[in-house]
């Protein structure tokens, strides 16, 4: 369930700011969606698993923050990465 090496890099070419970028707010972002679209997948077939839903939770909670922070600091890249990612805000 977790991200392999191979998606997470193919999600970070995506998004990357420049050539050794993996922890920027998009990148974070990315990353937290891609997780999350996972899981999503995964309560298709699994809708008593509390505990990860739990998790679930917590990381929509915590992208809802980076992109209210990348919303504050710049807007055209927050927009950029919304409509890039498909996020509703």
């Amino acid at each position: 369930m977790a991200l392999t090496s191979e998606n997470k890099k193919s999600v970070i070419e995506t998004v990357k700011m420049h050539d050794k970028d993996t922890g920027s707010s998009s990148v974070q972002i990315a990353l937290l969606t891609e997780r999350i679209n996972q899981l999503t997948e995964h309560f298709k077939d699994h809708k008593k698993d509390h505990h990860s839903r739990r998790g679930l939770l917590k990381m929509v909670s915590q992208r809802k923050k980076l992109l209210e922070y990348l919303k504050n600091q710049n807007l055209d890249i927050y927009n950029e990465l919304t409509t890039k990612l498909k996020i509703r805000t």
